[in-house]
């Protein structure tokens, strides 16, 4: 199993980019599709953004064409580049291992959350 360590957060104006890294340890990175999560205060976790071992991408519309993620395989590391940010972005953000699975809308989440790196936009 895939363990993985999110950084990268911190305060950035509205307008603003941040880049967060999430280090891979382990073996099987290459063969792990990575998600990014975020929770707001008071709000559940949402999905942000996909990326599987191929490099395919998926993105929850409310980023979509502000933010990229992309994965360095020889790196172990799972990036998300957030720009344009918005105080609504305003979140901590995790990554997590998960698997697509046929005709769900949403991926299964494998292991445990870990401690996420906080993301704070001013206005």
């Amino acid at each position: 199993q895939v363990q993985l360590v999110e950084s990268g957060g911190g305060l950035v104006q509205a307008g603003g980019s941040l880049r967060l890294s999430c280090a891979a340890s382990g073996s099987t990175f290459h063969l792990s599709a990575i998600g990014w999560y975020r929770q707001a205060p008071g709000k559940q976790r949402e999905l942000v953004a996909t990326i599987s071992t191929g490099g395919t991408t998926n993105y929850a519309d409310s980023v979509k064409g502000r933010f990229t993620i992309s994965r360095d395989n020889a790196e172990k590391t799972v990036y998300l580049l957030m720009n344009s940010l918005k105080a609504e972005d305003t979140a901590v953000y995790y990554c997590i291992n998960v698997a697509w699975r046929p005709s769900s809308a949403t991926p299964l989440v494998i292991g445990a959350w870990g401690q996420g790196t906080q993301v704070t936009v001013s206005s």
